[in-house]
């Protein structure tokens, strides 16, 4: 009798465990899928944000691997927008809009994780002043305007990243995806996770070639400490004057899907700048497709 209800008692226990076992990956699975993703714009390897609102965001460390302003509407959003039906990442959730290319308004376009460049777009770019780095041809003449002036100031402003290929941002997107596949999470996890470190191909600025990540003397890593330099007090000050905006400024990631980035200078126009500048609010919300 005794040994008949140690038996049970066994039996029992094994369905517990069981059952907590189902739950617990239950609970994982559904933090995958429903949390809201945060990333980074930077060409870097960080650790995955661990809190949407950017307030336990890891330091991101700088990554080896290797003209006249147009008068615009605010908004440059399609009458209807396309959703890209193919796109090669659906299979993890994601669905963007073709962001709307016009050369009449090519200084506002929206790049980001809910609106991708089309397939085949090309920028010509040209090489600009500090060496190693290019920009959209119609940016590069304000760039080094402004460049030149934080250097009568006595400011160092060193280009770290700016244009970037699809492909180059592509192969950096894929080797995450690896990285987490390797470590046992499915597909379609790996580059949910991913995509919260690195920005997925067609969806950053840089494929754009319209922004630039900024180092100064002493301080060459895209993090945030870069907000504590005087280039970037100079930035902030000075660069609505030719025409460039902070693209992803504290607490606004719930509208820019992207962490606080002090080093990622936007150009949008002078106009724009200074109205953005003045008013305060995030590209999203200037043209009102937040």
């Amino acid at each position: 009798m005794n040994r008949l209800r140690l038996i049970l008692l066994m039996g029992l226990c094994i369905f517990i465990a069981l059952l907590s076992i189902g739950y617990i990956t239950v609970g994982m699975d559904d933090n995958t899928s429903d949390e809201p993703v945060v990333t980074t714009d930077a060409e870097a390897d960080k650790k995955p944000v661990t809190n949407p609102s950017g307030n336990d965001v890891a330091a991101t460390t700088a990554s080896t691997e290797p003209t006249e302003e147009t008068t615009v509407e605010k908004t440059t959003a399609p009458k209807e927008e396309i959703t890209v039906s193919d796109y090669e990442y659906a299979y993890a959730g994601f669905n963007p809009s073709v962001a709307a290319v016009s050369e009449e308004n090519w200084n506002l376009l929206l790049v980001n994780r809910n609106y991708i460049l089309p397939d085949g777009f090309t920028v010509k770019t040209t090489p600009v002043k500090g060496g190693g780095q290019s920009l959209d041809y119609r940016v590069a003449e304000h760039y080094n305007d402004m460049v030149t002036a934080a250097e009568t100031d006595g400011i160092s402003l060193i280009p770290v990243s700016g244009y970037r290929s699809v492909e180059r941002q592509r192969t950096n997107f894929e080797r995450k995806i690896n990285y987490y596949k390797g470590l046992g999470y499915s597909k379609a996890e790996a580059t949910r996770l991913a995509s919260q470190i690195v920005l997925m191909p067609s969806t950053s600025e840089h494929n754009a070639g319209l922004a630039m990540d900024f180092g100064t003397n002493g301080n060459y890593t895209l993090d945030e400490n870069f907000a504590k330099t005087d280039a970037f007090r100079w930035l902030s000050e000075n660069a609505a004057d030719y025409g460039f905006i902070l693209r992803y400024p504290e607490d606004a990631q719930d509208i820019t899907m992207v962490t606080y980035e002090p080093w990622h200078w936007r150009y949008v126009g002078t106009k724009v700048a200074k109205e953005i500048k003045a008013s305060g609010v995030t590209l999203e919300e200037y043209l009102g497709m937040e």
